[in-house]
Parts: structure tokens; C-alpha cells; sequence
């Protein structure tokens, strides 16, 4: 298992923008993939973006395609959601993700929680109109 600790969250006007920061410890070796997701309130937890930590593979959420930028430091074991024109639809609470199987996943996989075994504690992260 891995440890994933967000941050950067915060209250921010509509059209700003914002960075979270996850950061991996532990069981990183085991991990292909790492993700974000978001749970808006009083919904369900769905799927942002997600950024292979070996090649440029990345994968958004049509709802944030243009708008937000996953991106990865390897040596320091973190990955980055930038956003920008941010709208308050945005506003949820933004979780990471890791995989543990080490196995290669379809877009299709890679957007399903399930897919994904361990997660952090999340970020709330809130846009007002």
C-alpha cells in the first residue's frame, strides 16, 4: 500500500486558478498510475484525470479537458492537478489516487475508482461565482 497526502486546496473566485499537490510514500514501485478524482457534494465520486508515472500517458474527464493539467515529478514521488477557469462546479473534494497492480489499464480502467487501492484523505477545494 501506498500513502498519499493532498494539498492546496482552498476557496478561490470563479475564473481562477488553482494547484493541488499529492504526494507517494511507501509501496511506490507497485504503483503505474496515479490519479485524481473529486466528490462534489452530495454526489458521487468521480473521476478527474490520471498520469502514468513511466511515459507522458494522461487521461482527463471531458468535463475538465482544456481547463486542468495532471503532470508528475518522479523523483520526488508527487503528482500535480493544475486548474484553471475554475467554475463552481468545480468545487468538490479532490482526492488522489494510486494503483497497485503495476498493471497496464484501458482509459475505460483507468477512469473506475475500483481500479485504483489506495487513496489519500482529500482537499476541499471550493470556487465561488
Amino acid at each position: 500500500q501506498m500513502q498519499l497526502v493532498e494539498s492546496g486546496g482552498r476557496l478561490v473566485q470563479a475564473g481562477g486558478s488553482l494547484r493541488l499537490s499529492c504526494a507517494a510514500s511507501g509501496r511506490t514501485s507497485s504503483s503505474r498510475y496515479m490519479g485524481w478524482f473529486r466528490q462534489p457534494p452530495g454526489k458521487e465520486r468521480e473521476f478527474v484525470a490520471v498520469i502514468a508515472w513511466s511515459g507522458n500517458r494522461t487521461l482527463y474527464a471531458d468535463s475538465v479537458k482544456g481547463r486542468f493539467t495532471i503532470s508528475k515529478d518522479n523523483a520526488k514521488n508527487a503528482v500535480y492537478l493544475q486548474m484553471n477557469s475554475l467554475k463552481p462546479e468545480d468545487t468538490a473534494v479532490y482526492y488522489c489516487a494510486a494503483d497497485g497492480d503495476g498493471i497496464v489499464y484501458s482509459d475505460y480502467k483507468l477512469r473506475l475508482r475500483s481500479t485504483y487501492s489506495s487513496w489519500g484523505q482529500g482537499t476541499q477545494v471550493t470556487v465561488s461565482s
